[in-house]
């Protein structure tokens, strides 16, 4: 198998959305839980056979791809540093394969970051072609089945328009690296224009095969797109919740520190438990595996199995992540309440937020810990052990009927 990287272009600025004029540029709109960059970024960091991804920006928008990016759950695809990207389409697209013309990848999809609802067959089209044909391109494209027209002062002309073997190209358009390469090398050397990177690649005598496209893999252009691409959206997935409660007890006998979180709390005690009895992680990994109908914490990870005696609970969290994955899920957001009298948590709170972040792959933003008291009532209020409540958003597809 080839390595394969993914080249994203979104320096665009996007003159034909209608909107107000500080409105972002289109690929920073928001659709669905991200936006529509970080939606499609996601497309290719998740497929198995993409190794990296790099996306080409516009030189004013390094703030607003940050705060896209944070919409993306860490995963095991690098994405790489953005680089700035040029005056037209075609000269970004030449500035992101020179940017990484010494990394070694042997194959590059360039994609519009517009289109955000490519999905992972396309992608694996593009890709096999690439590997089982003589053709070192290779477009998705859909043929076109209306009737075609001239027209002329907005007057149909009598002229016939054949649509025999015309196709609507879309994107990721895959080349074999160096070719592709050194075909807008020599573009940009002749100043020749294309609208597309097939048509440079034609123009340098590269041979590119068609692959099946689909009609969800439009690209956003105006604000009826958007509305589009936001039914479609819909219509792929929903947001789930789950919740999770855990409670342990003191041991008198034990000294501290207290652990919550994934983190050591200094106190005089800690708490009672066949693990570490870290309630919040407990309550957190119930909470996750709730969203996705997967049980809880004891059918996975049962008391009675002493491989679990005093175990490090972020292996029970970092399990429940992974199942929320294989079901199909992105977690979004998890919000934490730990009910203690004492220790005090909010010195902490920042760095629980980063050690739940490490253990599930979410930016720590999306991670909330607060903490309260019961007001010295029931056992909790009485100081003998501490509680702890979470809840958990996921989104995932929809399950087909």
């Amino acid at each position: 198998m080839t390595d394969s990287i993914a080249l994203i272009v979104a320096a665009g600025r996007g003159k034909r959305m209608a909107g107000r004029v500080d409105d972002p540029a289109k690929q920073y709109m928001r659709l669905g839980t991200m936006t529509v960059l970080a939606q499609s970024i996601a497309a290719f960091q998740s497929h198995p056979r993409i190794t990296a991804v790099r996306v080409v920006i516009h030189a004013d928008d390094r703030d607003l791809y940050d705060k896209a990016i944070f919409d993306l759950v860490s995963g095991e695809k690098d994405l790489l540093e953005p680089v700035i990207g040029g005056a037209t389409r075609q000269d970004s697209v030449r500035l992101g394969l020179e940017s990484i013309k010494d990394s070694g990848f042997d194959t590059v999809l360039i994609h519009d970051g517009a289109r955000p609802l490519v999905d992972s067959a396309t992608i694996g089209r593009v890709l096999d072609a690439l590997e089982t044909t003589h053709a070192h391109g290779a477009i998705p494209a859909m043929a076109i089945n209306d009737s075609l027209k001239q027209a002329n002062n907005g007057v149909i002309t009598g002229k016939h328009v054949d649509r025999e073997g015309l196709y609507r190209a879309q994107t990721p358009q895959g080349f074999a690296f160096d070719k592709i390469l050194a075909a807008h090398q020599t573009a940009a050397s002749t100043s020749s224009t294309f609208t597309d990177d097939a048509g440079v690649a034609a123009a340098a005598g590269i041979e590119v095969s068609i692959v099946a496209g689909t009609d969800d893999n439009f690209k956003i252009t105006t604000a009826e797109d958007l509305a589009r691409a936001e039914h479609l959206l819909a219509g792929m997935g929903e947001t789930r919740h789950g919740s999770g409660f855990d409670v342990h007890a003191f041991d008198p006998d034990k000294p501290g520190p207290v652990r919550l979180c994934g983190i050591d709390v200094p106190f005089d005690k800690s708490l009672s438990g066949h693990s570490d009895a870290d309630v919040a992680l407990h309550a957190l990994t119930d909470a996750l595996l709730g969203a996705v109908g997967g049980g809880d914490i004891g059918a996975h990870f049962p008391p009675s199995d002493p491989r679990w005696k005093d175990a490090d609970s972020s292996i029970f969290l970092k399990r429940a992540s992974e199942i929320v994955t294989i079901r199909g899920g992105t977690i979004i957001n998890a919000d934490i309440t730990i009910i203690c009298e004492a220790p005090k948590i909010a010195p902490w709170g920042a760095k629980m937020s980063e050690k739940i972040a490490e253990i599930i792959g979410l930016d720590p933003k999306r991670i909330s810990i607060k903490a309260t008291t019961t007001e010295r009532l029931g056992t909790v209020g009485e100081g003998q052990g501490i509680a702890a409540q979470a809840i958990a958003t996921i989104a995932i597809p929809k399950p087909k009927p």
